[in-house]
């Protein structure tokens, strides 16, 4: 099947819905790039090893190029995506819901941003199509064998991220044990910098291929095709990374400022452990297919390391309130997805 964007631009007129799709996949993929993609160099800016301009505009190009290159290495966590639910059936009510999914995706995710939280828009958008695809299909819209992939993902990446950010804190301080500070601080420097250009690399590989796999459903499903004989077309990849980086360059300041600077202090060479923590976590779950959130891996990362020096000095009320989120996050954009398909059916 012909999906490049002159075919897609000339089927718009016989399936309107197209326009609607891409349109609300971008919306979704802005959203994402102001509240989650910012956590990705969080670490660099807390430990001042970037200006947030600095960082922010490197976040912006990793973004774009993890988005294309993990693309070409490995489209697991894309499958995943596609065989979590079930969209069968009738066709138009199908498309209503995937559109209901995606609206409450957004207005979490703008609520989110707004209040300064640093929300899982890989959750937001899973939920919401979750509840899109039971008001579709009921209980049997949900494929539950892949659908777990979500709840291991989210427990290794809360559980690993704090973990690992403990244990590389520890071997750091061991490597620089014996080192100037002066030169410590100066290698953290580098170090970070380039930490924090692999971390908004690996967010833009896992969150660009979930929304680049809901754009595909819904092109499939608006023209009849199945999902597995679809590929990411180019200007696909273009779109969804540019709208990445444009989201994390207007609306980044608010969230880093949120983890960087208000959960704990870091010294350069913990930023480099968080960072570090935050990228394996993010590069496994990748090329396992475990839809994860980047704002889980860093901020758990962050936790990890200011516990392992000392556990009071991390501010847990605003860790808490930020865990409170993401668990709110399923059953509310579940509901909203759910009640907007619903609503939506009706016409």
């Amino acid at each position: 099947m012909d999906l490049s964007l002159i075919a897609l631009l000339g089927q718009i007129a016989t399936y309107p819905s197209l326009a609607v799709i891409i349109i609300l996949v971008i919306g979704v993929t802005i959203v994402s790039g102001a509240t989650d993609a910012p956590n990705a160099i969080a670490t660099a800016v807390s430990t001042r090893c970037l200006s947030p301009g600095a960082a922010l505009a490197l976040a912006a190009i990793f973004n774009f190029v993890g988005l294309m290159g993990m693309t070409y290495i490995s489209t697991a966590v894309a499958h995943t995506m596609f065989s979590m639910v079930d969209f069968s059936g009738d066709t138009h009510q199908a498309l209503l819901a995937l559109v209901a999914a995606m609206i409450g995706s957004i207005l979490w995710g703008v609520f989110c941003w707004y209040k300064g939280i640093p929300a899982s828009k890989s959750h937001s958008l899973i939920a919401g199509i979750t509840g899109g695809a039971i008001a579709l299909n009921g209980m049997k819209g949900v494929i539950i064998s892949e659908w777990a992939k979500v709840i291991y993902g989210m427990v290794f990446s809360l559980v690993a991220g704090f973990i690992l950010g403990w244990i590389f804190t520890r071997l750091i301080e061991k490597l620089f044990a014996h080192t100037n500070r002066n030169t410590s601080n100066r290698i953290c420097v580098v170090l970070q910098d380039v930490m924090a250009c692999a971390m908004a690399f690996l967010h833009g590989a896992q969150d660009g291929q979930k929304f680049m796999s809901i754009a595909i459903l819904g092109i499939a499903l608006s023209m009849g095709i199945e999902t597995s004989s679809a590929g990411f077309p180019l200007w696909l990849m273009i779109t969804c990374s540019l709208a990445i980086s444009l989201g994390t360059l207007i609306g980044g300041k608010r969230i880093i400022k949120n983890v960087a600077m208000k959960m704990v202090q870091l010294e350069k060479y913990q930023g480099v452990a968080a960072s570090l923590s935050t990228s394996t976590t993010l590069l496994v779950s990748s090329l396992t297919g475990m839809p994860v959130s980047t704002s889980h891996c860093s901020t758990s990362a962050i936790m990890g390391v200011g516990a392992e020096r000392n556990i009071k000095k991390v501010k847990w009320d605003v860790a808490g309130g930020m865990v409170k989120a993401w668990i709110l996050t399923f059953p509310c954009c579940g509901a909203i997805g759910w009640a907007l398909a619903k609503v939506f059916m009706l016409f």
